[in-house]
């Protein structure tokens, strides 16, 4: 019996969501009061942040969750490129009052919405208190959703730690070259050192060959941290080194869609399942990333 590819790809999300939702005791869909706020970053360029951000959340979406993919790299911005769409506006047009944040949200086939970046465009920190409050008051427009997803630029910019000590989860991606772990725990260390209520600080190690691999890159950045800086990062995966990413970029077709059963995409579900069984803390929450947003002080 032949079966149409997308009824299958129905059939699963429907199956592990229906499973999620027994997981938390509950017969209908639950939505959050206030969006979870999830930053992918990574401590250089070129570690695949932006292709983990926009399939993390597709995955999520395939579950019935809604999602929004902010692209806060000011300077350049990339996720819009990687899934082919040519936004009218983005973030430049908001800060500078000619448009509303709701007015520029694009709705994409993968059933996320997305937020150009605005590239070239000065960073957060240097905004003035009225555009930091223009900012604010727009991303108030967001609070619908179940998650907010926010890629950041690559490096430890105020820009960068503006948005992940307002964040309740900081996604960190590092591979297993000695420059980007180098350049993770970089990335940490200013977290950590810059912020008192921070965070809570996750470790995702991409392009792994062998799930050996990917445990050792992630003992050694959590050992380091935890004996230097006394901070606990969470190991929540590894993403395994596969063909299929590079082809998808290139189509400008998100692999956890066109490639479902590669180990890539398997390891985006691994992920994504981590994540949503995460509860996040108290003391974070959307009202806190308004707030840090808006006063730029931790």
């Amino acid at each position: 019996m032949n079966l149409d590819y997308n009824t299958v790809r129905k059939d699963q999300a429907e199956r592990l969501r229906l499973i999620m939702q027994e997981k938390n005791g509950q017969s209908e869909p639950a939505y959050r009061h206030e969006p979870r706020i999830m930053t992918i970053s990574s401590g250089k360029g070129g570690v695949g942040k932006t292709n983990i951000a926009i399939n993390l959340a597709i995955a999520f979406a395939e579950v019935g969750k809604k999602v929004v993919v902010m692209d806060a790299d000011l300077g350049l911005a990339n996720v819009n490129v990687i899934l082919g769409i040519i936004p009218k506006y983005n973030l430049y047009h908001v800060i500078k009052k000619q448009k509303k944040l709701r007015e520029i949200i694009v709705d994409t086939q993968y059933g996320i919405q997305i937020i150009a970046g605005a590239s070239g465009f000065s960073q957060l920190a240097n905004l003035n208190e009225e555009e930091r409050a223009v900012f604010v008051e727009g991303l108030k427009d967001l609070s619908y959703a179940d998650y907010i997803i926010i890629d950041t630029a690559a490096g430890v910019s105020q820009n960068v730690l503006t948005f992940l000590k307002g964040a309740d989860d900081a996604i960190i991606i590092t591979t297993p070259e000695p420059t980007a772990i180098t350049d993770a725990y970089g990335i940490i260390k200013s977290i950590t050192t810059e912020s008192n209520n921070g965070p809570s600080i996750k470790l995702v190690v991409n392009r792994v060959r062998t799930v050996m691999e990917g445990k050792k890159v992630a003992e050694r950045v959590i050992n380091i941290a935890g004996q230097f800086l006394n901070v606990k990062v969470n190991n929540i995966g590894f993403i395994f080194e596969d063909s299929v990413v590079q082809r998808a970029v290139i189509k400008q077709d998100p692999f956890y869609r066109s490639a479902p059963n590669s180990k890539a995409a398997q390891s985006i579900k691994h992920l994504m399942t981590r994540l949503a069984n995460v509860e996040y803390a108290e003391s974070g929450g959307f009202g806190k990333f308004l707030r840090s947003v808006f006063r730029g002080k931790f």
